[in-house]
């Protein structure tokens, strides 16, 4: 707390009386990283013709990788290190953590089955399964980046989950050079708070 009163200029007393105590301000704070988190995905994942959804999923999974690749200091996401350290005994944690999987579940769910109905993807394939090894994949990439796995190989874990999208007619749906944004020095201009974290989440 004499950390939080010094970084904004306010005493504790005021902290205190605006958010009641430690665990209510984790709460907003979390909320609110939560929040970005999904708006983060909603950018990128914002729906529009069939023809581009595929290149909308290729979007979003390589700047996932790319903001863990650019993650030096390996500090992590404040919603897997909060989910991990405190969803067990905190059921607003649990309860926020889980309300943001499912709505980035449902964004990918979303752009799947549209790739579907262009043809990109197997119609066949359940698009929910699809989106959950995504979405899986997705907050792997940040997990095993905070680890020490090079840039490289987070990139690479991107390109090799989008390959074994299934393709009609029984090949993958991945098309790099079609659908793989250049790579550039810096990290695509999203909001910054889901990117940039605390060193712990308590």
């Amino acid at each position: 707390m004499d950390d939080i009163a010094q970084a904004t200029g306010l005493g504790k007393g005021s902290l205190y009386g605006a958010f009641g105590d430690k665990s209510k301000l984790f709460h907003r704070v979390f909320g609110d990283w939560c929040t970005a988190v999904v708006e983060v995905a909603e950018e990128r994942l914002a729906g529009g013709p069939d023809a581009e959804a595929l290149a909308r999923l290729s979007g979003y999974v390589h700047l996932m990788a790319e903001n863990a690749a650019s993650d030096t200091e390996r500090r992590g996401c404040l919603l897997a290190k909060g989910a991990a350290e405190l969803a067990q005994r905190d059921p607003t944690v649990a309860g926020r953590s889980a309300e943001t999987m499912t709505a980035l579940l449902t964004l990918l769910r979303t752009e799947i089955s549209a790739a579907q109905r262009h043809g990109d993807i197997d119609s066949a394939a359940d698009p929910e399964r699809l989106a959950a090894l995504l979405l899986t994949v997705v907050r792997g990439i940040e997990a095993v980046g905070k680890a020490g796995l090079d840039p490289e190989t987070l990139r690479n874990i991107a390109d090799t989950a989008l390959a074994v999208l299934p393709k009609p007619g029984g090949g993958n749906a991945s098309r790099p050079g079609a659908v793989r944004p250049a790579r550039t020095n810096s990290v695509p201009s999203v909001p910054s708070r889901p990117h940039d974290p605390p060193d712990s989440a308590q």
